[in-house]
């Protein structure tokens, strides 16, 4: 195929679904990719290192992860003043228009009636312990001030360290810091099992406790020994993040890698158990507990159609237009998108209407909003990028702000989440704030036919 000579004007003529396209930007992820797996670096062994799942289908505990904890544990009761409200479109307004004279244009982005910032804080990383627990409420509070509204964890982010480190940032920000609970986006996942602020000494039996004998969920509904979305259990995880931030509502309530049922159930019984989740979840939003939901995937959009692990994002579309209507709230997923993982782009692996098209474009198609995790893949794509990509990116000042533009500037993605426990990070990071994501046709140049 010839170069790229003309800009596409939508995300719709960016991938053609009936012709091969050779990236030049396949080199480039190639060689990243083999980098970063050259150190042995497997998500779901991170998943199982940092989360510390459990093996409860074998019937005994796995080993405790090698990594320092306290002893920390929060008091399960919400307080009695949990902060009400959620994001609205006035307050997201009101946020961006604190930034008029020193974010770009097109720093915030309007989806789904709200304002949010091309840069969001994650919370995955760190040690379960009080000191990182310090650096992120301070890292969060600080990211707030400079320009991003958008908030990212998870139920078993640090052992629910990090929901509880966002709840202290918001009350600073909320009480002495003059921000409002409708400026900032504060989106959650649930559905890995998690442990309360550190490991415990018999998981199998904390798992027991906690969980089966309560009637949360059996055994036979934990899948590979650390997942579950049955309506029950979403409803008490959903409530416990709540418990953790101090919050009556959260903006997006993500199911968090529905993939990992895959592979355990048959295709139906996945199908029912998403549409059970679903309308469990129209039913916390009819109740205000939840604005938007979706799934927050690793693997599921970034495979192609047929492999083991595959989500179709029109059929989970059409699973949320049956059980909640035209008004639905299947309205965000998030997906990992990266200068070595651009698959949400490059492969045409989804189906809207009669062609095939890239996750990026379907999501467009269907209303919904594309989060971006590990945009800078946990630093494995901060350091060492080719100056001729930092030429295309800008020249900037870092190679992480270099990574971050590239995931800020792809068309289709709303916001790049990037892991932030250090103030350092933060100031350099948020500088791109006053920085323009690249034009279409600047960005393409990554795409061109060689």
């Amino acid at each position: 195929m010839p170069k790229l000579t003309q800009a596409p004007s939508t995300i719709e003529t960016l991938v053609a679904p009936d012709e091969a396209r050779v990236y030049s930007l396949s080199v480039i992820a190639a060689t990243l990719w083999s980098a970063v797996t050259c150190h042995r670096f497997h998500p779901r062994r991170l998943d199982a290192e940092i989360r510390g799942e459990i093996s409860a289908n074998r019937g005994r505990a796995r080993s405790r992860p090698t990594i320092a904890v306290t002893g920390h544990r929060t008091p399960k009761s919400r307080p009695a003043m949990s902060i009400s409200g959620s994001a609205t479109l006035e307050g997201t307004i009101r946020y961006r228009e604190r930034f008029k004279d020193r974010a770009t244009e097109n720093h915030f982005r309007e989806q789904q009636h709200l304002w949010l910032s091309s840069i969001g804080t994650g919370t995955y990383l760190g040690n379960p312990d009080d000191e990182t627990d310090a650096r992120y409420t301070a890292a969060i509070s600080r990211a707030v001030e400079l320009g991003a509204n958008v908030i990212d964890t998870a139920a078993n982010y640090r052992f629910q360290r990090s929901e509880r480190a966002i709840g202290k940032a918001l009350g600073q920000l909320f009480e002495t810091k003059g921000f409002s609970r409708d400026e900032i986006v504060i989106c959650t996942k649930g559905g890995y099992l998690p442990f309360d602020g550190a490991p415990p000494r018999d998981i199998r039996r904390y798992v027991e406790e906690t969980f089966v004998k309560p009637g949360i969920a059996s055994f036979e509904d934990i899948v590979g020994g650390s997942h579950c979305m049955t309506p029950a259990y979403l409803q008490n995880q959903l409530e416990q993040s709540l418990r953790n931030m101090n919050l009556a509502s959260v903006d997006v309530y993500y199911i968090h890698n529905p993939e990992s049922q895959l592979g355990h159930v048959s295709g139906e019984e996945f199908q029912s158990r998403l549409r059970a989740a679903f309308e469990s979840l129209e039913k916390r939003r009819a109740e205000g507990q939840l604005k938007f939901y979706g799934v927050a995937t690793w693997n599921g959009f970034r495979v192609a159609a047929g492999s083991s692990g595959y989500h179709s994002l029109d059929r989970m579309a059409g699973i949320a237009h049956e059980v909640g209507g035209e008004s639905h709230g299947f309205r965000f997923i998030q997906l990992p998108f990266n200068l070595a993982m651009p698959e949400a782009l490059t492969l045409s692996n989804q189906t809207l209407g009669s062609h095939q098209v890239c996750t990026l474009e379907a999501a467009a198609g269907l209303g919904v909003t594309v989060m971006s995790s590990a945009s800078i893949f946990q630093g494995r794509v901060a350091q060492g990028l080719p100056e001729d990509l930092r030429e295309t990116l800008g020249s900037l000042s870092s190679d992480a702000q270099t990574a971050i533009q590239f995931v800020r500037s792809a068309p289709g993605i709303t916001t790049a989440l990037v892991g932030m426990s250090s103030l350092e990070h933060v100031e350099d990071n948020l500088q791109l704030a006053s920085v323009e994501p690249l034009q279409l046709e600047r960005f393409m140049q990554l795409f061109s036919a060689t």
